[in-house]
């Protein structure tokens, strides 16, 4: 397990993503706690990336509810198709919002959020979890930001 991440603040955003994956990858290696794993994921792509919040919502019988996260307080519960994050979940699908005010329905845990992406994981065809990650800039998050973080579902999808 690494006890430290060692990314170079000097190099560029897919730069600090292909260095942080195999971290991540070397962070859960070997854990079978769930919690623990989404919990160091998070603070990874926190401090590496200096996501304004980053965390999960985990689906419990038909909602979401909040799991592992670093950032300010958030919601708690979320139904499906509400929110960006309810909306991810119904369609299977990632989400970039360049503008959050601007999304039908948005649910607001934080004024200071302006921008989003959200991904599902998947485990037996079905949507397990979602990462939520919100920026406090409009527009912060591209194809770059969708490539990395749809990597990073691919290691989570291996021990949900």
């Amino acid at each position: 397990m690494a006890e430290q991440l060692i990314i170079a603040s000097s190099i560029d955003k897919a730069g600090r993503y292909k260095t942080l994956l195999p971290q991540i990858d070397s962070l859960v290696a070997g854990e079978p706690d769930v919690v623990a794993n989404l919990s160091n994921i998070a603070a990874a792509l926190k401090q590496t990336m200096n996501f304004f919040w980053v965390g999960f919502y985990l689906v419990k019988k038909n909602e979401l509810v909040l799991g592992p996260f670093q950032g300010p307080i958030a919601c708690t519960r979320i139904a499906l198709g509400k929110g960006v994050c309810g909306a991810s979940w119904k369609e299977k699908k990632v989400m970039i919002v360049p503008n959050v005010d601007e999304f039908p329905g948005h649910i607001v845990c934080s004024s200071d959020s302006k921008s989003e992406i959200v991904l599902p994981a998947f485990k037996n065809g079905e949507v397990a979890l979602i990462l939520d990650v919100d920026s406090d800039v409009l527009n912060d998050f591209d194809e770059t930001d969708e490539k990395y973080l749809q990597e990073v579902m691919r290691i989570i999808e291996k021990f949900v």
